[in-house]
């Protein structure tokens, strides 16, 4: 492969490449010197359970990898008991060593279905910080001054707001930075919402007599409902460890919008190609793809077949949960239980949007109560059978 392909490869999807002119040098003076480049890309182990807007980056890397550089994968077990206050109007938790540990085994081993594990160097930044003495930290703390950190947004903007601003989080970017340092990173990947930490890795670099690193920043994914971040929190997200239905469905779901941002960044299909096609076509081929990728082809195969069972011909899934109901239940209770949404106030949400049906009759009351056996379908593909005894 040419160094033109191997950039484009590199820039499909990317944010911001900071800059394209050293990226190129550095790609060229790998090939020279037949020395594969270090890519780096941390990971706080606080949220292990992996959605789509997670495999962006991760995938990302995997290209790297197949291309034939190292990938650093950076768990920041000594930055997590910190907290990173990226885009956070307040300090986020701390967490233990027990709950990073038990995090980031969780997290690596789903990445492995995007990396290949056995190629990845997985470091731990605890390495040099539990063995950094006070002196040392102190002198790292002259590489940067309090006025180019006040130049973050989300500092400035909590300053403004009388909100509290601790000294742990106003040197949590130079100790990611700095993790570049032991790593002599080539190039850093990260979040547009990283963009200044990443750059603070390049200063840092420069200050130990490295070659800066490149930096390139992925966009953060809008999830199904096209406008807010993809999150649990926000319950617009597709977890890679979700039922196939469940992912086939969501992406059916999408914008068409969406549904081309979604091909550029989880598949490396012609997007040419992809914008000849039908639109549920389309989606329906980025649903199988996505879908082979975490689970298998089977899996992707019968996803499709009950889709289209059910919103083509109107049927119930052959395979649904099956609820035991010993007395009478409020609508709400039972959806809850069944662990149909994430929330009663989601359940109460959907049910005054008429998404809510029991034996195919809307149901429009939240205070409704089951009490009898039947068919329970919460939005477009949630199914619950219940048996009433």
């Amino acid at each position: 492969m040419d160094i033109k392909s191997e950039l484009a490869i590199i820039k499909r999807g990317a944010v911001e490449i900071v800059s394209e002119e050293e990226l190129l040098a550095k790609l060229e003076q790998s090939r020279k010197e037949g020395r594969a480049l270090n890519i780096k890309a941390g990971f706080d182990p606080t949220a292990p359970d992996i959605h789509l807007g997670h495999t962006v980056l991760l995938r990302k890397l995997r290209q790297f990898q197949d291309l034939g550089h190292n990938v650093f994968f950076l768990i920041g077990d000594f930055t997590a008991r910190i907290g990173d206050p990226t885009g956070k109007s307040e300090t986020r938790k701390q967490l233990t060593s027990e709950e990073i540990i038990k995090n980031a085994q969780t997290y690596k081993e789903q990445v492995s279905k995007i990396l290949n594990i056995d190629k990845i160097k997985v470091v731990f930044n605890g390495e040099w910080f539990d063995k950094m003495l006070g002196l040392e930290f102190a002198r790292l703390l002259t590489h940067y001054t309090a006025s180019r950190m006040l130049e973050r947004d989300d500092f400035s903007a909590r300053l403004k707001q009388g909100k509290p601003l601790y000294m742990s989080e106003f040197v949590y970017p130079l100790l990611q930075g700095y993790d570049s340092v032991m790593l002599k990173s080539d190039i850093e990947i990260g979040g547009t919402d990283q963009i200044f930490n990443l750059l603070v890795g390049r200063d840092l670099q420069k200050d130990f007599g490295q070659a800066p690193q490149v930096v390139i920043t992925m966009p953060l994914l809008e999830g199904t409902d096209g406008v807010q971040k993809m999150s649990k929190s926000y319950g617009n997200y597709i977890g890679i460890n979700e039922p196939p239905g469940e992912i086939f469905g969501k992406i059916m779901s999408v914008s068409d919008e969406m549904m081309h941002k979604y091909y550029t960044l989880f598949t490396d299909e012609d997007l040419a190609l992809v914008k000849k096609m039908h639109p549920k076509e389309a989606k329906m081929n980025l649903a199988r793809i996505i879908i082979e990728q975490y689970h298998s082809k089977e899996a992707a195969e019968k996803a499709k077949a009950e889709f289209e069972k059910v919103f083509s011909k109107k049927e119930i899934p052959d395979d649904i949960p099956v609820f035991k109901l010993t007395g009478p239940k409020p609508v709400v209770e039972l959806i809850s239980e069944a662990k149909l949404t994430l929330s009663k106030n989601e359940s109460r949400r959907l049910i005054k949007q008429g998404a809510v049906e029991f034996n195919s009759q809307k149901v429009g009351d939240e205070n409704f109560v089951i009490q009898s056996g039947g068919v329970l379908k919460v939005g477009s593909r949630r199914f619950l059978k219940i048996e009433y005894t």
